[in-house]
């Protein structure tokens, strides 16, 4: 297990040992509201707010709420995350017709994933099994992009540097990459990681594409992105600095 994790799963037992549980429908008295760090949803009905409890040495701990238009309902997106707090704060995107939320996070040094939350009522359930960043990598490992690099089927986060990221353009549909797609049918995510320290080293990844559908719940590469995948991928000795 690397570093990081071992050192993010001290702070979340440090957490659960003093962390008071969140009431049903606000954060915990110790989780403060962080300042110019919300999203509100394209149609004005739902908000999502952080919250951070300051951990002293051990840092800060967060916890994602979103809340109605009156605010007379609120739900906890990370439920079950560890002490149900993140180590970091997040980014947030919603899809244009606003039944999606993305949730961009941080999870250690060089390390990002993704979270995919969908729209039931006025919250926001999670929309994949693990999180949607795991399932990108599962995906990927199955690709031609993957030959030649080691995995560790006990930890997701094998790779160094292991970040998955949304691409720009969730908003418009994409539309700056030129696609006509449905309106808020996919997402497009660019993955990337590094091989320091690994001997003998193997072929790596620089903002991999591949897209998800929202409405199928599968991966995919688009033939258009063909050329741009090809140059992802770094090849030793060829490529490496």
């Amino acid at each position: 297990m690397v570093g990081w994790l071992r050192s993010a799963g001290l702070l979340l037992l440090l957490g659960l040992a003093v962390a008071t549980p969140a009431m049903a429908d606000s954060p915990g008295s110790e989780f403060k509201r962080v300042a110019d760090a919300s999203f509100t949803s394209p149609d004005r009905t739902v908000r999502v707010e952080q919250y951070a409890k300051d951990m002293g040495d051990e840092g800060l701990l967060f916890q994602f709420w979103t809340f109605d238009r009156a605010r007379k309902h609120g739900a906890l997106l990370n439920q079950g995350e560890g002490t149900d707090a993140a180590g970091y704060q997040a980014g947030f995107r919603f899809s244009p017709d606003s039944r999606w939320l993305v949730r961009m996070q941080k999870i250690g040094a060089g390390y990002h994933t993704l979270y995919l939350y969908k729209r039931t009522g006025d919250r926001f359930v999670p929309a994949t099994q693990k999180p949607l960043g795991e399932a990108a990598w599962d995906y990927f490992y199955t690709q031609p992009a993957a030959e030649g690099v080691r995995r560790d089927p006990d930890d997701p986060y094998t790779l160094d540097h292991m970040q998955i990221g949304l691409i720009k353009g969730f908003d418009e549909n994409y539309a700056w990459l030129g696609m006509k797609w449905p309106d808020s049918r996919y997402l497009v995510l660019g993955m990337s990681f590094d091989i320091q320290g690994e001997h003998p080293p193997f072929p790596w990844v620089e903002d991999w594409r591949c897209v998800y559908d929202l409405k199928t719940g599968t991966f995919s590469v688009p033939a258009s992105f063909a050329e741009h995948n090809a140059k992802a991928r770094k090849i030793p000795g060829k490529d490496q600095p």
